[in-house]
């Protein structure tokens, strides 16, 4: 299912960028074919761009000047890279901006136009040193201007407002393309890619701002791989191409250099030096020689200058140098006779010159500029070399040439350079950073859910909801920790089963063990179980009302409501004939009585001693011991008073008192209930803490319930 919309989506996808190809060479080819000084190329750039995206946008840029230049443009090409900069800023400007209102629409028309004209006219420039389209031309004549930096001017603001035109229609053409596609099948299209559950502007931005603390990220480091490989590779390739080829040219040039000179061996009469150098242009056969000489230098195209020339230890003596003097800037030729100083590069080869050698060709940059040299021995009919043949080849025509090849094929290779980047970026995002990065925050949620099961569910349901499908490694990675995130909330799940087990049953304990205490008193009647629920009826108002919000945890809570049936388990030590003598209490029965609460400190303190860690029993010891204690500092057995009473014992002491007021006793009856809580509100601040006091004012009704019922068992009983 999966795979079956992986490829819908992409021949979506693929399609929209054939049609996006087939609208710009369409309409290029119009314009082209009228010769309509406009540029239309970016109608599907911009619509492909504006729907599918940067890379999608990239690859019709690319393919629409590829298409061009194979049909009817060979300059398409050229403006490649142009094309590929609209798409990428097409494509961010719509993620940023959308086409929702005339003033977007102005700005990114004028914007992108601005960039493109800008960019085609310095490549129109250095091509072809002047504009493509011939009434481009007519208008920078006809501003009738001579400076050439004022005739650039012109040229460049024509190039911007015609592509400032194109683009407007091209944004038009993106408008209605926006408007007449479905936004289902536009966003399939533009999430055709995701390897994971789409992800929408916002949740990307929120991934890369939630890891911009990261030095050197998977995205920076793979940016510049990637950019780096791709510059050395087509460096190395474009410096062993030229270079290549500059060898090739140069030995090529060598080659025709010797044609020439054995051409010209051929035509000159060696017994007629002498003559010719003394007597120039009046020896006999002379000016024959020196026309065909000349018909041989125009016929090798490769020759910048054909002469002959006699060495000597200091001097060159020129006999013939054939020239066109238009290509020099009107220089005078040397004529039979002039005497030149000879030049330092080719001093090392005097001694094989003055004994007729050949030599070696040389190569020069002086005077003459960047040169290579051939010279080949002229002999006279008894076989003795009387001069030297010389041919000049110009290496610095050459290199204009390398870098006119140059320029071209940066221009070229420029576009499909960024169709590349593009393209590894583009899959490098899909396929690695954005499903790491979500990966690695659903990690954090997971992390963050704590203990609580419910949290915790919806963490993993969460990650599995990433749907991630790249089909590598990074796939088995996602299901492997979503399998052990599973895993892991299962476990705590039956840990937090067995740890509710444990709590019942210690709960059950618990009330056991103040049933038994209970049991041994004969006027306390579900006493535990009143107190209890007074107290969570305490606690929680405490807890709505914000009062010692530091101190009231949710664990606090448990806690106390958990330990509250042990608050009386001193009673233990306490004998049967006081703690069930029907009368008053003696003041010696009654200070017998009192040490139920250091004797209920000593049990709950021998209990924490056996179990290790925080646990519950800490609170049931301080509401065993300090329940008895007052606000104003008269209760025992310490006499503690206002918040140096811990908080437990002060609200089990409203509960206690409450209960003992509203329940009969042998040696009194229960207090009317109105008369039970005005003697609690008159002990505010005095005999308890008034803030317990508010809030058990302040949940009367449930209050009501709880006596109730259990005033009915044991009445019942």
């Amino acid at each position: 299912m999966y795979s079956h919309k992986v490829r819908r989506d992409s021949l979506s996808r693929a399609i929209t960028i054939l049609v996006g190809v087939t609208l710009g060479a369409f309409f290029t080819f119009l314009t082209d074919h009228f010769g309509l000084p406009i540029y239309l190329d970016m109608i599907g750039t911009v619509c492909v761009a504006s729907i599918a995206g940067i890379f999608p946008g990239i690859m019709t840029a690319v393919m629409t000047d590829l298409v061009c230049m194979l049909t009817f443009n060979h300059y398409a090409l050229y403006f490649c890279s142009v094309n590929t900069l609209i798409a990428i800023y097409t494509a961010w400007f719509v993620r940023e901006n959308k086409f929702v209102s005339l003033k977007n629409i102005t700005m990114f028309v004028a914007s992108s136009g601005t960039i493109a004209g800008v960019l085609s006219a310095f490549i129109q420039w250095r091509l072809f040193n002047e504009p493509q389209h011939a009434s481009i031309v007519a208008f920078v004549e006809a501003m009738s201007v001579s400076s050439i930096h004022l005739k650039v001017l012109f040229f460049y603001i024509a190039n911007i407002l015609i592509n400032i035109v194109g683009l407007g229609i091209s944004t038009g053409f993106a408008i209605v393309f926006h408007s007449i596609i479905p936004k289902e099948i536009q966003f399939r299209i533009r999430n055709s890619g995701w390897r994971q559950k789409p992800l929408s502007v916002e949740q990307c931005k929120q991934l890369d701002a939630a890891n911009s603390d990261i030095r050197f990220s998977i995205r920076k480091r793979m940016t510049i791989m990637i950019f780096t490989t791709m510059t050395a590779v087509v460096a190395i390739m474009s410096f062993i191409g030229l270079n290549l080829y500059f060898r090739s040219a140069k030995e090529s040039m060598i080659e025709n250099a010797y044609d020439t000179l054995d051409a010209a061996a051929l035509v000159i009469d060696g017994d007629k030096i002498n003559d010719y150098v003394r007597y120039g242009d009046e020896a006999p056969g002379y000016r024959e020689t020196n026309d065909m000489l000349y018909y041989i230098w125009k016929s090798s195209t490769d020759m910048e200058y054909l002469y002959v020339l006699i060495p000597s230890e200091e001097y060159v003596t020129f006999v013939f140098d054939v020239e066109d003097r238009e290509s020099t800037g009107g220089v005078e030729a040397f004529i039979p006779g002039d005497m030149v100083a000879i030049e330092d590069a080719f001093k090392p080869y005097l001694p094989a010159l003055l004994a007729g050698e050949e030599i070696e060709p040389i190569e020069s940059n002086d005077r003459w500029n960047w040169i290579v040299t051939v010279y080949k021995p002229l002999f006279d009919s008894e076989g003795n070399c009387v001069a030297y043949v010389g041919a000049d080849g110009s290496l610095d025509y050459m290199a204009d040439y390398m870098k006119i090849f140059l320029l071209h094929l940066i221009l070229i290779l420029l576009g499909f350079f960024i169709l590349l980047i593009g393209y590894a970026l583009w899959s490098t995002g899909l396929f690695i950073v954005y499903p790491i990065n979500s990966i690695v925050d659903e990690i954090e949620k997971f992390t963050n859910a704590g203990s609580e099961q419910k949290d915790l569910d919806e963490a993993v349901r969460s990650l599995r909801s990433l749907e991630i499908r790249t089909g590598d490694e990074l796939e088995k990675l996602y299901r492997t920790i979503c399998n052990m995130a599973t895993n892991q909330t299962e476990q705590i799940r039956k840990v937090k089963k067995l740890s509710e087990s444990t709590a019942q049953m210690q709960d059950g304990m618990i009330i056991t063990m103040a049933d038994l205490v209970e049991n041994r008193d004969s006027d306390t009647g579900a006493h535990i179980q009143k107190t209890a629920a007074y107290v969570k009826i305490i606690v929680e108002g405490l807890k709505e009302k914000g009062y010692y919000a530091e101190k009231i945890t949710p664990k606090f809570i448990s806690d106390v409501v958990r330990s509250a049936p042990l608050h009386d388990i001193g009673k233990i030590n306490i004998p049967d004939e006081v703690l069930n003598k029907p009368g008053k209490l003696t003041d010696e029965e009654y200070e017998i009585m009192k040490t139920h609460t250091t004797a209920g400190r000593k049990i709950m303190e021998k209990a924490i001693s056996t179990v290790e860690g925080e646990n519950y029993l800490k609170e049931a010891r301080n509401m065993a011991a300090y329940h008895h204690e007052r606000w104003d500092g008269k209760g025992y057995p310490e006499g503690l008073h206002g918040e140096v009473i811990p908080l437990s014992a002060r609200i089990m002491a409203v509960a206690d008192v409450f209960d003992a007021l509203t329940s009969p006793r042998v040696y009194k009856p229960a207090f009317p209930l109105e008369k039970a809580l005005s003697m609690i509100q008159e002990g505010a601040g005095t005999q308890f803490d008034a803030k317990c006091v508010e809030v058990f004012m302040e949940h009367l009704p449930e209050v009501k319930v709880i006596l109730r019922k259990y005033n009915e068992e044991v009445v019942h009983e």
